[in-house]
C-alpha cells in the first residue's frame, strides 16, 4: 500500500497559456502546484476549505478553488491565475478596474475576486449588480465591505 502512495501521475496542461509536463504526487493540490512549483503567488492560502475564494484560479474558464482541487485534475486543461490576465505587461480591464474603483484594500483575497469576476462577466457582458453580488457570493473579503469590489466588476462589465 506505501508503494501506492508514492507513486506519481503525469499530468499535461497550460498555465497562463505555456504547456507543462510533470509528475505530481496524488494529494497534490493544484494552488501547491502553482505556487510551490511554477511559482505563481498570485493565488493565496486562507482558509484550506473552499470558503473564502483567495486561492480561486480558472480551470477551462470556471472559478475554482485551488485549495481542494487536486493537481491531477487539471490534466489535459487551461489554468489561468491572476498572472496570466495580464497581456505584454498591459493590465487586463478588470484589473485597471480594481485599481481605478479601490476594489483592493489589503490585495489578498484581489486574485480571486478578480478571477471570479472575469468568469462572469464571460458568461454574461453586462451584469446586474445583484448578479454581481450573486456570483461573488464565494470570495471573501475581509477590507473592503464589497461596496467598491462590486463598483469595480460593474464598471468593467460596462467596457
Amino acid at each position: 500500500m506505501r508503494e501506492q502512495a508514492n507513486q506519481k501521475i503525469r499530468i499535461k496542461f497550460r498555465v497562463n497559456g505555456k504547456a507543462h509536463d510533470m509528475m505530481v504526487e496524488p494529494h497534490i493540490t493544484l494552488l501547491e502546484l502553482i505556487r510551490d512549483r511554477l511559482g505563481l503567488k498570485g493565488a493565496k492560502l486562507s482558509c484550506d476549505m473552499e470558503v473564502c475564494g483567495a486561492c480561486t484560479v480558472l480551470l477551462d474558464g470556471k472559478p475554482v478553488s485551488s485549495c481542494t482541487t487536486l493537481a491531477f485534475e487539471a490534466r489535459d486543461k487551461d489554468v489561468t491565475t491572476i498572472e496570466g490576465l495580464s497581456i505584454d505587461g498591459k493590465l487586463h480591464p478588470l484589473q485597471e478596474s480594481f485599481l481605478e474603483h479601490g476594489g483592493s484594500q489589503c490585495g489578498f483575497c484581489t486574485s480571486g475576486m478578480i478571477l471570479t469576476a472575469k468568469s462572469l462577466l464571460d458568461e454574461k457582458a453586462n451584469v446586474t449588480e445583484d448578479e454581481v453580488k450573486e456570483y461573488m457570493n464565494g470570495n471573501l473579503c475581509r477590507c473592503t465591505g464589497y461596496k467598491m469590489i462590486v463598483e469595480s466588476i460593474m464598471a468593467s462589465s460596462d467596457k
